[in-house]
């Protein structure tokens, strides 16, 4: 899987519907944090 391709498609959709790290944070419970590490492709590996 390419992480920086699924990053760069979370970070369209979050775009798309107008929404920050934060806002999509918060909707997933999870930290800003992570969504900002998903979508630079960082992983833990």
């Amino acid at each position: 899987m390419d992480e920086n391709k699924i990053g760069q498609f979370i970070a369209e959709l979050r775009k798309e519907k107008k929404l920050t790290q934060k806002d999509l944070a918060a909707q997933l419970h999870i930290t800003d944090k992570a969504v900002s590490k998903w979508e630079r492709g960082v992983s833990h590996n």
